[in-house]
């Protein structure tokens, strides 16, 4: 049965702390993890993330790398962190949105466990095919797939990835049917689809862009309401006749429930300027993530409105894991 998320993150300061303490941070280096191996298509935005916040606080911010379980084993250490901002995680928002629905115990309560800093950027999936496939664009590619029903193999990231989600959703809406191959990573998932092992795959832009710019994959479609400037020739999913087929990952900033408002708001109110400073957004758009930004409630209504669109897609296609 799927679990209700009510998510009211926590974001109350607790009375551990001492106002100079506060005011002051931070006083000492800060570890910001990322729930995902060295790079995944999230590491370069935590980085360049990390190099910001550094310049513009004063104190190292750094990267720990804590892949595993879909981003779970990472945001769970940092859940059981000292409340105090200097541990952070730069979560995926799949992490908040999907995983809550097809894991028995994520290792943390995503509502209970974390108070929210900022959205930082949205990923989307873009369907890339290997070039041999005989379609150029997503009307073709259904039909072949129409016409090759179960024949082709598609590689995602793992069983509940975002790719894994956006294959499930393409099928239920064209009525087709494909062979789910799970890797236990992105790079492994695009390495075979380059050597053409599997067909396609619904990757995440990122991870994928420079393998389509060198000709060593195809883009048939964004899945987001605006193209890309980074393929800025590859249509949308709703240009090429299939409105609602939108999927993709966002990142977030999380800091573990209890540490003081005053903290997030800092942190807020740097991240906030760095993702409008135009070298820096500049930077992270050609990275394929389109900049975000807002308060730490607007992360609490995202997640609350993802989740909803998420765990009907994953109770349609019957996705669970141990």
């Amino acid at each position: 049965m799927l679990r209700s998320l009510a998510f009211a993150f926590v974001l109350l300061a607790t009375p551990t702390f001492g106002a100079d303490a506060v005011k002051e941070f931070p006083v000492r280096p800060v570890r910001l993890i990322n729930p995902f191996p060295p790079g995944g298509s999230s590491d370069p935005s935590c980085r360049l993330l990390a190099d910001a916040l550094t310049k513009s606080l004063g104190q190292n911010f750094v990267v720990d790398n804590r892949g595993g379980g879909n981003g779970n084993i990472g945001t769970a250490i940092a859940a059981k962190a000292n409340p105090d901002g200097y541990v952070l995680v730069f979560a995926s928002g799949t992490t908040f949105t999907i995983n809550p629905f097809i894991y028995k115990s994520l290792g943390f309560e995503p509502a209970r466990d974390f108070a929210p800093v900022i959205k930082f950027g949205a990923v989307p999936n873009v369907l890339v095919v290997h070039p041999s496939l005989p379609v150029r664009n997503l009307g073709e590619f259904t039909q072949y797939v129409k016409a090759h029903s179960g024949e082709l193999n598609y590689a995602s990231a793992g069983n509940g990835s975002s790719m894994h989600l956006a294959s499930e959703m393409y099928q239920k809406m064209t009525g087709t049917k494909m062979q789910h191959i799970p890797y236990v990573s992105p790079g492994l998932a695009t390495q075979d689809t380059i050597a053409n092992r599997t067909q396609l795959i619904f990757h995440l832009l990122p991870a994928v862009a420079q393998q389509v710019l060198a000709g060593n994959l195809r883009a048939l479609a964004v899945l987001s309401p605006t193209r890309t400037s980074v393929l800025p020739d590859v249509p949308t999913t709703s240009e090429a006749g299939m409105p609602g087929l939108e999927a993709g990952t966002w990142y977030t900033v999380m800091a573990p429930a209890g540490t003081p408002r005053l903290i997030i708001d800092k942190l807020n109110k740097q991240i906030n300027a760095a993702l409008t400073e135009p070298a820096f957004r500049k930077r992270v758009t050609e990275m394929g993530v389109s900049p975000m930004g807002g308060t730490p409630e607007d992360v609490t209504r995202y997640i609350a409105t993802e989740s909803s669109r998420w765990s009907e897609v994953v109770r349609s296609a019957g996705i669970k894991m141990d």
